[in-house]
């Protein structure tokens, strides 16, 4: 069987550099394209160049067009208008489109639905397996305590970070709500400042912390009378979510139009 061809998007971020890096060292995929936005100064300069190694034949890109014509896969870290016109262009290829974009608004969901009606999605707030492990643990979790057991999602994250609360903390919450039976928008509580009153009975609050070089941390409290409990997950190497994001890419190869997470990929 053929190696699948992937194509990376948002080539000189950090996610984008470790995907390439990765795809070149898996004897499982191909590297077949890399696009970048428009005015970057890595378009049109070979990636094997810029990544500190021999030259590989594949010039960054910005005609996403084009490199997602060669793709059976193309993997996305980049921003929710970037990644929303890549689901555009990867269900015209009929490729598998692996999305680790965050921060992606009701519209922008809506737009990525209407394009796994033509080809496979895989979309997820976290890629790594002990991120979905905790998620499934969140809901049945929540759905084995009742509503005097108070829930807050916290999660830190690296000073860069552009987005509040993280995809992975609104994953938890999104998966302690299904445990209680009902949709995340009905119990979310934002941050909170000033006097907000007393906590509504049932709801899910999030804190946000952004400082340092902070991989990423989620916590998933819950809080009764007397006791709590934590789910905690603590990523120390990027390395986890890339993985995670190549493995998806290669579960996709066989699968028909529609919309997954990595619960599917996982078999959980």
């Amino acid at each position: 069987m053929e190696k699948p061809g992937i194509v990376v998007t948002g080539a000189s971020g950090r996610m984008g550099r470790m995907l390439i890096s990765q795809i070149l060292a898996s004897d499982k995929m191909k590297l077949v394209g890399t696009i970048e936005r428009s005015g970057s100064e890595w378009v049109g300069r070979d990636i094997g160049d810029l990544l500190g190694r021999a030259p590989l034949g594949i010039a960054v890109t910005d005609d996403a067009v084009a490199a997602i014509a060669k793709a059976q896969a193309v993997i996305d870290f980049t921003t929710p208008e970037a990644t929303v016109a890549f689901a555009e262009l990867t269900a015209q290829a009929r490729a598998v489109h692996v999305i680790g974009t965050t921060g992606l608004a009701p519209e922008h969901l809506a737009k990525i639905k209407a394009a796994a009606r033509h080809a496979p999605i895989i979309r997820a707030g976290n890629m790594s397996l002990g991120v979905n492990l905790l998620t499934a643990l969140a809901r049945k979790v929540a759905a084995a305590l009742d509503e005097d057991w108070d829930i807050e999602v916290v999660e830190a994250h690296h000073r860069h970070k552009v987005d509040a609360p993280s995809g992975t903390a609104l994953m938890l919450g999104e998966a302690a709500a299904e445990g209680r039976g009902k949709p995340l928008e009905e119990l979310r509580t934002p941050a909170r400042e000033g006097i907000t009153g007393a906590r509504e009975r049932g709801s899910i609050g999030f804190s946000a912390i952004r400082g340092g070089d902070v991989v990423g941390e989620h916590d998933l409290i819950f809080a009764a009378d007397g006791e709590r409990v934590v789910l905690r997950h603590l990523a120390t190497d990027r390395g986890i979510f890339a993985r995670g994001a190549l493995k998806a890419a290669l579960w996709g190869q066989d699968k028909g139009p529609g919309e997954y997470n990595m619960l599917d990929v996982l078999g959980l």
